[in-house]
């Protein structure tokens, strides 16, 4: 029987931190549940979690099983719950799924990598050491570089521009859309999609 899909939505937890450019993973999750028709429930790995099945297959059959998964954790301490969920489900590193937002990515553009390096990011980071392997799959959601000399620390941790929001919620979708994809037609295909789109 195949692997489950874990999909993981990076953020930092608290109101304050809601609208943050680091959160758009968790806001790409949080669309990622309202299609598969539930929400997310406290689960003992410090974690939200929502298990059921997600796209359409050929044919109109149900697509896999994927449990999303939002750490309850900081950002940087986000390995720890997704450690847990994986062997909690049993679920292999290359069908782990984190969204994460990313700086070397013009905004509003989606892209997907499997392995490599983390580029800074504490959550990739924190989740490369405690699963042991950087061999799992990311979609890379684009938030640009900071503008002028503010610093991406601070860049990351303020909130998408007012001007931004229409922009926002198509971003959203197109991410949630690569992560069917990525599920329902597998990780290379869905890179030679999306990837050729920017």
């Amino acid at each position: 029987m195949t692997s489950p899909w874990l999909v993981v939505g990076l953020g930092n937890p608290g109101a304050q931190y809601e609208g943050n450019r680091h959160n758009v993973g968790a806001m790409v999750l949080a669309e990622l549940a309202r299609r598969m028709g539930g929400r997310l429930t406290s689960h003992k790995a410090r974690a939200s979690v929502l298990d059921g099945r997600l796209g359409l297959l050929p044919g109109g059959v149900p697509g896999p099983r994927v449990v999303l998964a939002r750490p309850a954790t900081y950002m940087n301490l986000s390995g720890g719950p997704v450690a847990a969920l994986a062997q909690f489900y049993g679920i292999d590193a290359d069908h782990v799924v984190v969204l994460h937002d990313e700086l070397d990515i013009p905004a509003h553009e989606v892209r997907i990598k499997k392995g490599g390096g983390e580029g800074g990011h504490n959550g990739l980071r924190s989740i490369s050491s405690a699963i042991a392997t950087k061999d799992y799959v990311r979609v890379r959601i684009g938030v640009g570089r900071p503008p002028g000399r503010q610093d991406p620390a601070d860049y990351v941790l303020s909130n998408f521009p007012a001007s931004d929001r229409d922009d926002l919620g198509v971003t959203i979708q197109l991410a949630a859309d690569a992560v069917e994809d990525i599920v329902t037609s597998g990780v290379l295909a869905a890179q030679n999609t999306w990837n050729a789109k920017s």
